[in-house]
């Protein structure tokens, strides 16, 4: 299980307006649609962090 780490976040009116717009349209939070968001961009840059799970099975193979 992930631990989740909470911090600030500032971005202009007419952007958290769209996001929660989006968010609403998808029956997610505001918090939940810029998680997905943020992680739809890192798994379409291949910018996924190797989880410690998984490089420890790939090393036993």
């Amino acid at each position: 299980m992930s631990k989740k780490k909470a911090f600030a976040l500032r971005m202009n009116e007419e952007m958290l307006k769209a996001v929660e717009k989006w968010a609403s349209d998808e029956f997610r939070s505001t918090n939940g649609q810029i998680e997905w968001m943020l992680m739809q961009y890192l798994k379409d840059h291949n910018r996924l962090p190797k989880s410690k799970k998984n490089s420890t099975s790939e090393s036993d193979s």
